[in-house]
């Protein structure tokens, strides 16, 4: 199960930027997943869960933003979502593509709640 390993090396991040701002609360994490990345988003959301149960982070929220799977047409440029795994451009009917989304596997943010001091 690789979304364990996943989930890990996001707590890692999510420490490195904790550090960066002593004092303060990391409330949020955010990672955008593609379709076509292979990820099993609950599983990922379970591991990261269990991971930080019983941390100084227990209560830091998983976000997870899907992103479909995008080409851009090589006859007429036309960008489009692919629907039912028909790569088929839906302008010109050309069958000639690159994927220019869908992939991705990126930590989005890391939401940190700083206190004022009193």
């Amino acid at each position: 199960m690789h979304e364990l390993g996943i989930a890990e090396a996001t707590l890692d991040a999510v420490r490195k930027e904790a550090a960066r701002h002593p004092g303060a609360r990391v409330t949020r994490v955010g990672m955008r997943i593609g379709e076509l990345a292979g990820i099993d988003a609950s599983a990922l959301r379970f591991a990261f869960e269990a991971i930080v149960r019983g941390t100084d982070f227990e209560p830091l929220q998983l976000e997870i933003e899907y992103c479909l799977q995008k080409r851009k047409c090589l006859d007429c440029g036309l960008d489009f979502v692919v629907r039912d795994y028909d790569l088929q451009c839906p302008a010109c009917h050309g069958l000639r593509s690159d994927c220019i989304g869908g992939e991705e596997l990126d930590l989005a943010f890391v939401e940190v709640e700083e206190y004022a001091a009193s």
